[in-house]
């Protein structure tokens, strides 16, 4: 494995074969895609950032926006020498990758969608912006204790602990202004016409997820020809470390079938 430095965003690349590109939601990092590993290494050479102001990669001067975000990851996978690659989201790292696919075709090979959202509903982008301005001035501590109410399900709760802990840690562990400012993006996004995307796509929703729900996906799927959809029972938002088992069965079957 070796940590790069690309488009001021802290990049891990490991293993040979086709590319994967595997890319974090709001409050994520590379780490995101940790429990996922197991399936790719050994067949996949594996792509996995953190966006500006997430994880390690330094929020900069400036504001951050989602197609800031598409711009940046184009640039990284041209300096990767990568022409075409699979492509993996969570959470705002799917409305990224929508415009992504839309952008540039011809680069993804695939698309894998976990916990999928268009763009956030009216009424919770002034909900993002607050969470922005409370990031600011008190930190993380209260916003990771109030997302994971809803974020991770009573079921994970209970029967997952180490789920739940590596979601809160991974909140944690952000820099209050690069949240902060990753919050101000994502509420400032307008959806992707989604019709537009061509390449085959997974969808995976987790059944108890307030954030993503399943309605959306459905209706992201209904407008991806071809497009397979996944509802996870039990499952909040965070489904990457909550059904790690099952999005890796669902992950490598699908990606098998792209050959």
């Amino acid at each position: 494995m070796s940590t790069q430095t690309i488009e001021r965003m802290a990049v891990e690349v490991e293993g040979e074969g086709d590319p994967i590109v595997l890319v974090h939601g709001l409050g994520g990092s590379s780490n995101t895609w940790t429990p996922q590993l197991g399936i790719l290494a050994g067949r996949y050479r594996i792509i996995r950032p953190d966006l500006q102001g997430s994880g390690r990669s330094p929020l900069g001067s400036g504001s951050l926006s989602v197609d800031g975000f598409v711009d940046s990851l184009i640039r990284m996978v041209k300096v990767l020498g990568v022409e075409r690659a699979h492509f993996a989201g969570h959470s705002l790292g799917t409305i990224i990758l929508q415009k992504l696919a839309i952008a540039e075709p011809r680069l993804v090979r695939s698309l894998t969608l976990c916990a999928p959202l268009l763009a956030p509903p009216d009424q919770g982008r002034q909900g993002l912006k607050d969470r922005a301005a409370k990031a600011r001035a008190d930190g993380m501590g209260d916003i990771a204790d109030a997302v994971l109410k809803v974020a991770i399900s009573n079921h994970t709760r209970q029967a997952n602990p180490v789920a739940f802990a590596g979601a809160r840690e991974s909140l944690m562990r952000q820099c209050p202004q690069g949240y902060a400012a990753t919050c101000e993006a994502l509420a400032a996004v307008e959806a992707a016409d989604v019709t537009r995307i061509t390449a085959p796509t997974l969808l995976i929703a987790g059944e108890d997820d307030p954030i993503a729900p399943a309605s959306v996906a459905r209706t992201i799927a209904d407008r991806i020809t071809g497009a397979r959809l996944h509802v996870l029972s039990r499952i909040a938002h965070w489904t990457t470390f909550e059904a790690a088992p099952e999005v890796n069965a669902l992950m490598k079957d699908f990606l098998a079938a792209q050959r």
